[in-house]
């Protein structure tokens, strides 16, 4: 029976009932902090971007952060919030500064509301403005005031301190602060803001080249020329060629990171290829000038517009209100300082040169076998046969479009419990029928020639770039044992060396499936570890029936389901600095080296230490 929906129905919320009621609207995702993204850096963000901010605008040339425990302190020496508004400032949503865009003409936050979120997703959380002399604190749990001080004497330097410890009712318990993230994010805002001293628990982040250093300290093998270094008033770039597949790029509007790109990137791809078109009075194809390039860009922006709250993407068309559109700015950039560039330095040109002509003999040799490749999927098919597709599509204008995930399954058996179970709207299954093969040191020809990797190539619609992708998330989903493994690093390796961007743009995911199942008359428990299966046993009692899970195709459809709907557990696949790729590839997957020897031998484990462990 329908619930009735009358006037009882209609709830108002606070901001903070709000904020803590959807903390995706405001911080994009919770976890536990083992990702980079997860919301209790967004939370520390942006305590700095407002440091960050003070500075821009000219007010204090340090920022100390302190970790301790589960609890995070942000002290800035800038001008410190006004004491008679620290209380609206940090608590009431849509109050700040940055609305007047003469006291803060390029900052980041621009909508009131950051501050107020890290405080209502805290479970304590301590404001404290220096002044002149005087100083004020405020004091909060769970966003509730706990303690408003009255403004008394101080003898500290003018600033701002933000203290606060995420609250573990939203983030979970077992949530904690991982520093290798901290510190590149700290790097991330040396890098764009020089003359700033950033310190982390005592160690101090400061860079002297901007976007140069960042591109610097990221590259790890050989470039084809030295990193190119451009600046004009608001633009900043960097950038150089290497030698391996995809396109790779760091975006950054007004000193926040941009990972999701935005105008001001798509500007920069156009802008290079049009300027290097008339540089060199060539109409060369776009992927081939942009094949293996590592940039930076940054940007500076009056009133940007982000498309979510998490500023991970630029939706601004214009530089300012007055300005130019940021494509006209940033083309007009590249034609004239990149050109004088090239100009000026013919060896750099020349290397530039050799690599876009042989990108471009690379894609021509490939033209024929292509038509070979879909010529034969013709006829072996209309349509794509390992493939159980999915009704909403990444393309498409569904509001479920990110939410479109491709699960590569081994075998058939495993295809059928997950297709039987997906949802239809946004599960997409693409089954292998065995191990696919290693493409270490081969060409990209091997898409084409191997007709399970073409078919999946076909299945995300990548073939002429990422602008068409289907899916948002790609599930490698494979036994958890030594073959599965196997698997599941030889997909790694095919989608590293030859579409990078998939892994570097986040879209690359490991399914996490039990390997236990406790289960007693009342209770069934799944259990992802030994020491979840341990724990289980504890609470149904030892006489509980234990089922190891072998495969994937043992688990029927029902249960399948719980592991692949709102409580999916993926562990998404990252990687650090494209560049060294190489690298990587040559010692996991080429052939049996001596330094690949040593290091199994110097690590492995025999059962005594397993159980020691």
């Amino acid at each position: 029976m329908a619930s009735n929906y009358t006037e009882a129905s209609i709830k108002t919320l606070s901001s903070t009932e709000h904020i803590r009621l959807r903390p995706g609207m405001y911080i994009g995702r919770l976890g536990n902090g083992s990702h980079a993204e997860d919301g209790i850096y967004v939370l520390l963000k942006e305590c700095i971007d407002n440091s960050i901010d003070e500075f821009t605008m000219g007010f204090g040339k340090r920022i100390d952060v302190e970790l301790v425990d589960k609890t995070a302190r942000v002290r800035d020496y800038g001008r410190g919030i006004p004491l008679g508004k620290l209380l609206e400032c940090v608590s009431v949503i849509n109050t700040g500064a940055k609305y007047d865009s003469e006291t803060f003409k390029k900052a980041v936050g621009l909508n009131g509301v950051g501050q107020k979120a890290v405080n209502a997703l805290s479970f304590s959380y301590r404001a404290q403005a220096v002044r002149d002399g005087q100083t004020k604190v405020v004091e909060f749990a769970q966003g509730k005031l706990k303690k408003d001080h009255r403004v008394g004497a101080c003898d500290e330097k003018n600033g701002t301190i933000i203290e606060f410890m995420p609250d573990a009712a939203l983030f979970g318990t077992d949530f904690s602060f991982r520093t290798e993230f901290i510190e590149e994010m700290l790097w991330n805002y040396a890098f764009l803001n020089r003359g700033l001293t950033l310190t982390f628990n005592g160690k101090a982040f400061k860079s002297e080249n901007g976007l140069k250093d960042l591109l610097q300290r990221r590259l790890t093998g050989e470039t084809l020329y030295p990193v190119i270094h451009l600046e004009g008033e608001d633009i900043e770039i960097a950038m150089t060629h290497g030698g391996h597949y995809g396109e790779e790029y760091y975006s950054f509007v007004n000193g926040q990171h941009t990972t999701m790109g935005g105008t001001h990137l798509a500007a920069f791809r156009e802008g290079l290829v049009q300027t290097v078109r008339n540089f060199y009075k060539k109409d060369y194809d776009a992927g081939d000038i942009r094949q293996a390039i590592i940039a930076a860009v940054s940007l500076r922006v009056i009133e940007p517009v982000f498309e979510s709250q998490t500023k991970t993407k630029l939706g601004s068309n214009d530089i300012g209100p007055s300005g130019p559109s940021i494509r006209q700015f940033v083309g007009q950039f590249l034609q004239q300082q990149f050109d004088n560039y090239l100009h000026r330095n013919p060896e750099t040109s020349e290397a530039l040169k050799r690599k876009i002509e042989e990108s471009e003999r690379e894609r021509k040799d490939l033209a024929g076998i292509r038509s070979l490749a879909r010529e034969r999927a013709k006829k072996a098919s209309l349509h794509n046969r390992k493939l159980r597709d999915c009704r909403v599509h990444l393309d498409s204008k569904d509001k479920r479009a990110e939410d479109s995930t491709l699960f590569i399954v081994e075998g058939d058996s495993a295809a059928g419990s997950l297709t039987a179970c997906r949802d239809v709207q946004t599960q997409a299954v693409f089954a292998l029928k065995g191990k696919p093969l290693n493409t270490f040191g081969l060409s990209k020809k091997v898409i084409y020639e191997n007709e399970e990797f073409h078919l999946l190539q076909s299945a995300l619609n990548i073939e002429e770039g990422f602008d068409g992708l289907r899916y948002n998330r790609i599930v490698i989903a494979t036994d958890a044992d030594v073959d599965g493994m196997h698997i599941r690093l030889l997909l790694i390796s095919f989608f590293l060396q030859f579409f990078p961007e998939l892994i570097t743009n986040g879209h690359l995911h490991i399914l996490d499936t039990p390997l236990f199942r406790v289960r007693n008359k009342k209770q069934t428990l799944y259990c992802y570890s030994e020491a979840e299966k341990q724990a289980a046993l504890h609470k149904l009692g030892q006489s509980a029936e234990v089922t190891r899970f072998k495969g994937l195709g043992e688990i029927s459809a029902g249960e399948f389901k719980a592991f692949i709907g709102e409580e999916i557990r993926l562990e998404k696949v990252t990687l650090d600095f494209l560049h060294n790729s190489g690298q990587l590839l040559a010692f996991y997957m080429g052939k049996n080296t001596p330094e690949r020897q040593e290091f199994i031998i110097g690590n492995l484990k025999v059962e005594k230490d397993l159980v020691e462990t």
